[in-house]
């Protein structure tokens, strides 16, 4: 916690009437999932960004960690505590979730470029129980995850992680800078669903890859 504060949420007159047309139409994980879905990837190609939910909203895209804080900024109004996943990876692109809690199982909302990456629902008991549901479809030729750590962004006092019309890089910072928990995995379980990629992708370089087990908890 930063200063020993935490920074509250807006009250309803700080967002914009689009912004709130997102935020009554999306009063539950499953709903945001498909919010952040429906929006095009920020695939960045005018520069690097970090924006806010004001500045998914504004420019009706985002990547993984812009999904993140909008799904964080959303579900903050319906009660839900703003945390962050972190999962790191070994080629150090590392994935970012917005994390909730129901009826004592954890579960994710994501937006990603990887069809096994987004949202999970809450059916499991502890965050490390989740995280390993990521590990497979996580396996690219670069990819594999090593770790993740949990963020509370109502301890992020100095930035407007929530409206903020400019990229709020230091929640990048503060993301880096977490203290995280290692994960290990079997090398040959690692291998195997790497030679299923790589055969997936030499069939069909482009479409989604869907072929992991588990499918049932995506969200």
């Amino acid at each position: 916690m930063l200063n020993g504060r935490y920074s509250a949420p807006p009250a309803g007159g700080a967002f914009t009437p689009k912004e709130r047309e997102v935020i009554e139409r999306c009063r539950t994980p499953r709903q945001v999932q498909a919010f952040l879905r429906s929006l095009p990837y920020n695939w960045e190609r005018q520069g690097e960004t970090l924006r806010t939910f004001r500045g998914v909203v504004r420019h009706w895209e985002a990547h993984c960690l812009e999904g993140a804080l909008a799904a964080a900024a959303v579900m903050e109004q319906h009660g839900y505590p703003p945390l962050l996943l972190d999962v790191e990876s070994q080629d150090m692109l590392d994935h970012v979730l917005f994390l909730f809690r129901q009826r004592g199982r954890w579960g994710t909302v994501a937006r990603s470029r990887d069809a096994g990456l987004h949202g999970r629902k809450p059916v499991f008991r502890t965050v490390r129980d989740l995280v390993m549901s990521y590990v497979d479809p996580y396996v690219d030729n670069t990819a594999r995850i090593k770790a993740y750590g949990v963020a509370d962004l109502r301890t992020l006092v100095r930035v407007d992680w929530r409206l903020s019309e400019k990229n709020v890089w230091s929640v990048e910072r503060a993301l880096i800078a977490l203290p995280h928990r290692p994960i290990r995995t079997s090398d040959r379980r690692h291998q195997a669903i790497l030679r299923q990629f790589r055969a997936f992708r030499a069939r069909d370089p482009k479409g989604p890859a869907t072929f992991y087990e588990g499918k049932e908890t995506w969200l």
